[in-house]
């Protein structure tokens, strides 16, 4: 799909700028979650003040975070910085603006969507069935490429807008909060 690669450059210009050698899955994933703060629109209340700072969110063991820090470091998006924030089992993540739950944490996926719920937090994850779940997007990866599934219900359920350039490269999936794997 012609969109997903010019995308999928975009997120690899922002890891890894002149790497030869081709992106690792975590690097992809960084440089996804980096840029979902590019093209997701929160509602107003989602800041308390415009020097807010949008805060990524990692729940779990992952490679993920390390590239996701080094990714951000000193970047400003839409004018307010970007900060990468680790939270620990039991830690309230309603301060962060998107969320990443790392597959280490599949067996916790319900209770912390529940924490979430009815927050505006874009809530990513690499876990099977995530967002059919009521997760709002997921990486899979297929024939050695990662995709998305976005759960547009979901998003909208935190009103939250995502940028139609995002919803053109995935794979739309439904399901309700609480509803099971399916």
């Amino acid at each position: 799909m012609i969109l997903f690669g010019a995308y999928s450059l975009m997120c690899a210009q922002t890891v890894a700028e002149a790497q030869s050698q081709p992106l690792s899955e975590s690097q992809i994933k960084a440089g996804f979650l980096f840029n979902f703060t590019k093209f997701v629109e929160w509602p107003p209340e989602a800041f308390a003040d415009p020097g807010v700072p949008i805060v990524l969110g990692i729940v779990g063991d992952s490679s993920v975070a390390e590239l996701l820090i080094e990714t951000a470091a000193g970047k400003i998006v839409n004018g307010r910085a970007v900060i990468v924030q680790r939270f620990k089992e039991g830690q309230d993540p309603r301060t962060c603006h998107i969320l990443f739950v790392s597959s280490s944490q599949e067996r916790h996926v319900p209770q912390i969507l529940e924490r979430v719920k009815g927050s505006p937090i874009l809530t990513v994850s690499e876990t099977s069935g995530f967002a059919q779940f009521g997760g709002m997007i997921n990486f899979t990866v297929e024939g050695n490429k990662v995709r998305l599934e976005i759960n547009l219900d979901a998003t909208a359920r935190a009103r939250l807008k995502i940028s139609a350039k995002v919803i053109a490269v995935a794979r739309l999936v439904t399901g309700e909060p609480q509803g099971g794997k399916s």
